[in-house]
């Protein structure tokens, strides 16, 4: 037997609101990727590795030399943190 269910649907922004002020998740970026994500925000040298600690919908919170500084930076703001791979 076949059990079929629509899905309701929900809209991109619905989406990013999902986890806001709850959920930050945690990625290794270069300089390159960071510059060219948020231009003339911030300029870091194009091959650095840096900790960047991102807001459920994409906004980016902090940027720390270590994974262990970013998530202490997740629980300061009291975020659950994720990691993105």
């Amino acid at each position: 037997m076949r059990h079929e269910k629509e899905l309701a649907s929900i809209t991109p922004q619905e989406l990013a609101a999902i986890g806001a002020g709850h959920i930050a998740y945690l990625r290794e970026i270069s300089g390159k990727e960071m510059n060219d994500a948020f231009p003339g925000k911030l300029q870091i040298d194009p091959d650095v590795k840096v900790w960047a600690l991102f807001g459920a919908d994409g906004t980016p919170i902090m940027l720390a030399g270590d994974a262990g500084a970013a998530l202490q930076g997740a629980f300061q703001n009291d975020l659950l943190p994720v990691a993105i791979h």
